[in-house]
C-alpha cells in the first residue's frame, strides 16, 4: 500500500496520527476529581485520530496567557481522548484559568504530545511512585505496563481527601501483576520506600514524580539501597529557588549579536528582549523546552533535566536556569 501524505496544519504527515503541531481539541468531559483537582478529557473536534504517545508523555495546553505542560494520565496506544488531570495553583496561573473558565464542548489549543519521563524498554519490573498530583504519569505507566502485562509495584502517597485517581489505580491493581500500597503520612512513605528499593526483582526500574522533599527522600533511600543512579528515574513538576547568579555575557552565533545578562535576569529573557525567539514553558528549569545549543564557553548549568554526560559535553544548556560562569561570554547556536 503506497502511503498518502496529507496536510495538515502547514505540515505534511503520512497519517493524521502524526499530528503533533499546535491545533485545538474539543473538551469532551470534564470531572471534579478533588476540591482541588479537575481532569479534563480532550479529543479531535472532527472525530479524527489522535497521536499514539510513550507513557509519562504531557501535553502543552494554552490556558489564558499561560503555556502550561500537563502529564497524561492514559497507556498512549491509539488514543481516542487525551485526558489530563489538572490542580489548581491559586496563583492566578495556567491551572486557575483552565478551573475558572473551561467546560464541556470549549475548545482549546494544545501542542504535542511530548515524552520527558518515557519508561525504559526492556524493564523487567517497575517500582512506581507518586506523591500527590504526581500520580498523573505514574498512572499513565502503570496502565500501559498492565496493558502489555507487565509487572509493577505502585507506591501512591497523598493527603486524606486529596487523593486523585486512587480508584483508578484500585482498579488496575485487581489485574494480575500491578501491587498497589496507598500511604497517607510522611512517615508511612518513607518506611514504604526503604521497604520497596529493598525488595525488587533483578532488571527493575523505578519512576517518581512528586513533591521535591519526596523526590530527594527517594533519591537518597534508593542510593542507601545501592541502586545505580540509572535505574532510579524521576520527574519534577517544580523546582527550588536558583540564587541570582553573576553576570555574563552571550553571543548569538547567527548574527554576532552580543548580550549583556546581568545577575538575576536569565538567558531566556535577555535573548527574547533582544528580539531572539526560543520556546519556553516552565521556566524553573525542570520541562527542558528552552534547551539551546552552545559552540563555546563556560556553563554554569542550574537546570534538573540535563544528564551529567550531557552536561559535561558543555553543548547545550537550559537558558531558563543555566547561566555562564561570572565575566564569561558563552556562544549559543540561534
Amino acid at each position: 500500500m503506497t502511503a498518502v501524505a496529507v496536510e495538515r496544519g502547514g505540515s505534511r504527515h503520512l497519517h493524521p496520527a502524526y499530528e503533533t503541531a499546535a491545533r485545538h481539541l474539543r473538551v469532551v468531559r470534564v470531572v471534579h476529581l478533588t476540591e482541588t483537582i479537575t481532569h479534563f478529557d480532550l479529543a479531535d473536534p472532527g472525530g479524527g485520530i489522535l497521536a499514539a504517545y510513550q507513557p509519562g508523555s504531557h501535553l502543552i495546553v494554552s490556558a489564558g496567557e499561560k503555556r502550561n505542560a500537563y502529564s497524561l494520565v492514559g497507556d498512549g496506544l491509539n488514543p481516542t481522548t487525551y485526558g489530563i488531570s489538572v490542580m489548581r495553583r491559586g496563583d492566578g496561573g495556567g491551572s486557575d484559568w483552565l478551573h475558572d473558565n473551561v467546560t464541556a464542548e470549549d475548545l482549546l489549543e494544545v501542542e504535542g504530545p511530548r515524552s520527558m519521563f518515557a519508561p525504559i524498554l526492556g524493564q523487567r519490573h517497575a517500582l512506581l511512585v507518586a506523591g500527590g498530583i504526581g500520580v498523573t504519569p505514574v498512572l499513565s505507566h502503570a496502565r500501559a505496563i498492565s496493558r502489555a502485562g507487565g509487572t509493577a509495584d505502585v507506591i501512591y502517597s497523598y493527603r486524606p481527601g486529596h487523593a486523585a485517581h486512587l480508584e483508578d489505580l484500585e482498579v488496575l491493581a485487581e489485574q494480575p501483576g500491578i501491587t498497589l500500597f496507598a500511604v497517607t503520612t510522611v512517615d508511612e512513605t518513607l518506611a514504604l520506600l526503604t521497604d520497596r528499593f529493598a525488595d525488587q526483582p533483578l532488571g527493575t526500574h523505578a519512576y517518581a514524580c512528586g513533591p521535591m522533599a519526596m523526590l530527594e527522600s527517594y533519591q537518597q533511600l534508593a542510593a542507601t539501597a545501592g541502586w545505580p543512579k540509572a535505574r532510579v528515574h524521576l520527574e519534577r513538576f517544580a523546582a527550588p529557588e536558583q540564587d541570582p547568579g553573576s553576570p555574563f555575557t552571550a553571543t548569538v552565533a547567527s548574527t554576532g549579536q552580543t548580550i549583556d545578562v546581568p545577575s538575576g535576569v536569565s538567558l531566556l529573557q535577555r535573548l527574547v528582549d533582544h528580539g531572539v525567539p526560543v520556546p519556553s514553558l516552565c521556566r524553573q528549569g525542570v520541562c527542558g523546552e528552552c534547551r539551546i545549543p552552545v559552540r563555546s564557553g563556560d556553563i554554569v548549568h542550574r537546570d534538573l533535566v540535563l544528564s551529567d554526560e550531557d552536561k559535561s559535553r558543555g553543548d547545550a544548556m537550559l537558558c531558563c536556569v543555566s547561566r555562564g560562569s561570572e565575566g564569561s561570554n558563552i556562544e549559543v547556536e540561534l
